[in-house]
């Protein structure tokens, strides 16, 4: 089963599960597992940090025949039957459980393709971070998916730094480094603009990302419309490939995961293999 997430991310403490503190796999995994009348697990797309949001998380479950059953019959399925997948109600049911003002929603469930992975079938995740400047101005009804800088910055340069930064590399300067994990990644989409408001509004897209890599590549890119770097040395710190105090890793609350994209049904398999021969190479 795929399960299509959103979730604010300013009182759980990341997505992974974690004993006696508030996640959101925690969450929803309970949610199911009340409904199941068994442990449910999911697997995501992205493991995100704690106060990061969502609204395009992808996550799946391998169910069991009892808990399929149960997940899709009972009194609150009875008027479901307008859906020809019969994973739909699912969402609706969790819905339920979680309560309307949740900071968690199920948005969709759906039956899986044959060879779903949500984390090893993806070809790619997007990621959105704002920022309101001096020009733009403090909205408190935004706090808790903006993140605040006190100076007018020039998104004009911070777009020309970004799109600089495209392309295969290893972003070592950029990632808070992991035992034996690689940081070669594959960027394929940086860039900003203001929305209709003026706020500051990044498109991260990337094959995959390293741990706190958005929020340092966002913060390089601070320091470039605070006149503090040149656009040009965001590549030369890139290509050095070693951390530095040249700009601050912003705050968790301007970002959001906002889509993660798959390839063709008949290539889910396929591409689940090859990313986890990958990894495990790695």
């Amino acid at each position: 089963m795929r399960l299509d997430i959103a979730y604010d991310g300013t009182n759980f403490r990341g997505w992974a599960r974690q004993p006696t503190l508030r996640t959101v796999q925690g969450t929803l995994e309970a949610a199911l597992t009340r409904i199941a009348g068994s442990p449910v697990l999911l697997a995501v797309a992205g493991r995100t940090d704690a106060g990061v949001h969502a609204t395009g998380q992808v996550a799946h479950a391998d169910l069991t025949a009892p808990q399929w059953a149960r997940l899709t019959t009972g009194r609150r399925a009875s008027g479901a039957g307008r859906s020809a997948d019969p994973a739909a109600v699912i969402a609706r049911r969790l819905t339920g459980v979680l309560g309307p003002y949740s900071d968690a929603a199920v948005l969709r469930t759906t039956t899986a393709p044959a060879g779903f992975d949500a984390r090893f079938s993806a070809s790619w995740r997007r990621y959105e971070y704002r920022i309101a400047d001096t020009r733009s101005g403090y909205d408190p009804l935004q706090r808790h998916r903006t993140t605040r800088v006190r100076a007018r910055l020039d998104e004009t340069a911070m777009d020309e730094a970004a799109r600089g930064l495209i392309g295969l590399h290893d972003f070592a300067a950029y990632c808070k480094p992991r035992p034996e994990a690689t940081t070669i990644r594959t960027l394929l989409e940086f860039d900003w603009r203001r929305d209709e408001r003026g706020v500051l509004v990044a498109n991260v897209k990337a094959d995959a990302f390293c741990h706190s890599m958005v929020r340092a590549l966002v913060g390089a890119c601070v320091a470039v419309g605070e006149g503090k770097l040149a656009p040009g040395d965001l590549q030369v710190l890139r290509d050095a490939q070693e951390r530095t105090s040249a700009f601050k890793v912003l705050d968790a609350r301007g970002l959001t995961l906002t889509e993660v994209g798959y390839p063709a049904d008949d290539q889910l398999a396929a591409r689940a293999e090859r990313t986890r021969n990958r990894r495990d190479r790695e």
